[in-house]
């Protein structure tokens, strides 16, 4: 498996992620991926604290209000990769 990688790296075509160059492109899919990974998890942090109130679950309560807060984060995150171009 190592020879194949060493291999991709050294043809023109490489497929590996890591190895492609900073473009703007790639900026913008991070940001828009960040934001989007943002929401998901600020519905599931919501979903979870009402479950949490409705079935009086204080710790699943607590662990969606702490995935919502990640979320909205995560979300601001993606806004400055957008704005400063990361």
């Amino acid at each position: 498996m190592e020879g194949q990688k060493n291999d991709c790296l050294k043809s023109e075509n490489c497929c590996c992620e890591e190895n492609k160059p900073e473009t703007k492109e790639n900026t913008m899919n991070s940001s828009m991926r960040d934001k989007a990974e943002g929401k998901l998890h600020e519905v599931k942090g919501a979903i979870k604290e009402a479950a949490g109130k409705l079935s009086d679950n204080p710790k699943l309560q607590i662990e969606g209000a702490v995935e919502k807060t990640a979320g909205r984060i995560q979300e601001k995150v993606g806004q400055v990769k957008q704005v400063f171009g990361k």
